[in-house]
């Protein structure tokens, strides 16, 4: 929330009790009374050329690598091990955020994003949530939009 602070980028702060079992977001939507299709997850993978790439989909639908690849101009990505997680991004599961990584790594956010104004992502803790538009995360991150799911 700082990083976006700093850009003086608008944002809408939700915090809510979570617990180990229920960290998806899935069951944040549920939790926050919001369409599970506007709750975007943070997922870190490994590209053969470029090592770590972020993609931020929706919550309710599955990554496609090889789209993701692609995008990424990788031949091949595959998921980041959860135990390298914290290491490499400073996050742990359940509290990555595509903002504020340890470096800056190159961030895709899924075409689904066009469909709403603001989405809402990881704030970077567990049992926190930030709204924001797409192009404020793709902005902060220099990131780009890109067709990741199946």
């Amino acid at each position: 929330m700082r990083i976006i602070e700093q850009h003086k980028i608008a944002y809408k702060e939700y915090e809510f009790e979570w617990s180990e079992d229920h960290l998806s977001a899935n069951n944040v939507a549920e939790k926050l009374g919001i369409e599970d299709g506007k709750i975007f997850k943070t997922l870190v993978t490994v590209g053969n050329k470029t090592g770590p790439v972020v993609a931020v989909i929706p919550g309710n639908k599955e990554l496609d690598l090889k789209k993701l690849a692609n995008a990424s101009g990788n031949k091949k990505v595959d998921m980041l091990h959860l135990k390298d997680l914290e290491e490499t991004t400073g996050y742990i599961r359940g509290g990555c955020s595509p903002i504020g990584m340890k470096k800056l790594f190159p961030t895709y956010i899924a075409e689904d994003a066009r469909l709403f104004d603001t989405i809402i992502i990881s704030a970077g803790k567990r049992g926190m949530q930030i709204e924001l538009s797409p192009l404020s995360i793709l902005q902060v991150t220099s990131g780009k939009m890109a067709e990741l799911t199946m």
